[in-house]
């Protein structure tokens, strides 16, 4: 199995339409000068605003232009594609927070709908309620590659530990977060959480925020960032756009079970 693997996460501003915010992936990719990596992670919500109205007026079903875009974003480049996370409409008509995930062809291998919806409401802070528009997904994602199997979740999964535990019986070396926290949560429990994880069921985490726009309706915090299983933090960015580029050794994970054995 193979140890050593390349991520970049894709910090980036996001704009009023699914085509300007592909244009900006395309963009940041076409810039960045080092080697292409072997997987690439994007923002939650990184087609449309971050907001209840928005999520209805830009939902798409599989196989529309984001989906097909992320699928040849993975082919032309022979890396995997976290695809941040999109609004998408089932046959039904229900709306979902997902995130697909496709492989160095091109091909779907995974897709996760947003477990827990980000409904909060902090005096004085923060107030949102995604289930006045969204549907709840309904179970953990894990996907297999050469490095091992991983898994993938979303934003206030992250704060859901028997989540983990599951992705950590089902065999994870490493956990992919696409996340928007707010200026509320994130100063307070992001980089808590993101260790918190990583210490607890001895994984890598890599989680990837939309850059901070203090124009925008909702303003993300920034600071993506990876964890390994002892709970450090190797790399974070600030609140601007920006590329996350690390290469990990996955044996680590291996490595700290067999020091401190915690079981499944």
């Amino acid at each position: 199995m193979d140890q050593k693997v390349h991520i970049l996460a894709l910090q980036k501003k996001t704009y009023a339409s699914p085509r300007e915010n592909m244009d900006a992936v395309r963009d940041m990719l076409d810039q960045y000068q080092g080697e292409m990596p072997d997987f690439l992670l994007l923002p939650e919500i990184f087609t449309c605003p971050y907001d209840n109205s928005q999520f209805p007026l830009f939902a798409q079903k599989d196989g529309d232009s984001v989906y097909c875009f992320l699928s040849k974003l993975a082919r032309t480049n022979h890396f995997y594609v976290i695809g941040g996370s999109v609004p998408e409409r089932d046959e039904e008509g229900k709306i979902y927070n997902t995130s697909y995930v496709f492989d160095r062809e091109g091909e779907l291998i995974g897709k996760h709908r947003k477990v827990h919806l980000f409904d909060i409401d902090v005096p004085g802070g923060q107030y949102f309620k995604e289930s006045d528009v969204l549907s709840p997904g309904k179970a953990m994602t894990v996907f297999d590659t050469e490095y091992g199997r991983m898994g993938v979740c979303i934003c206030f999964d992250i704060r859901f530990p028997d989540l983990f535990r599951q992705m950590r019986r089902a065999g994870v070396r490493m956990v992919f977060v696409p996340a928007a926290f707010n200026m509320t949560t994130g100063p307070a429990h992001w980089q808590t959480l993101f260790r918190s994880r990583a210490l607890d069921q001895q994984i890598f985490m890599a989680g990837c925020s939309p850059a901070r726009d203090e124009t925008a309706s909702y303003i993300a915090y920034g600071h993506s960032i990876v964890t390994d299983p002892w709970g450090r933090i190797l790399r974070e960015l600030d609140e601007k756009e920006g590329i996350l580029d690390i290469e990990l050794d996955l044996g680590e994970t291996d490595r700290i079970r067999t020091q401190i054995p915690l079981g499944q």
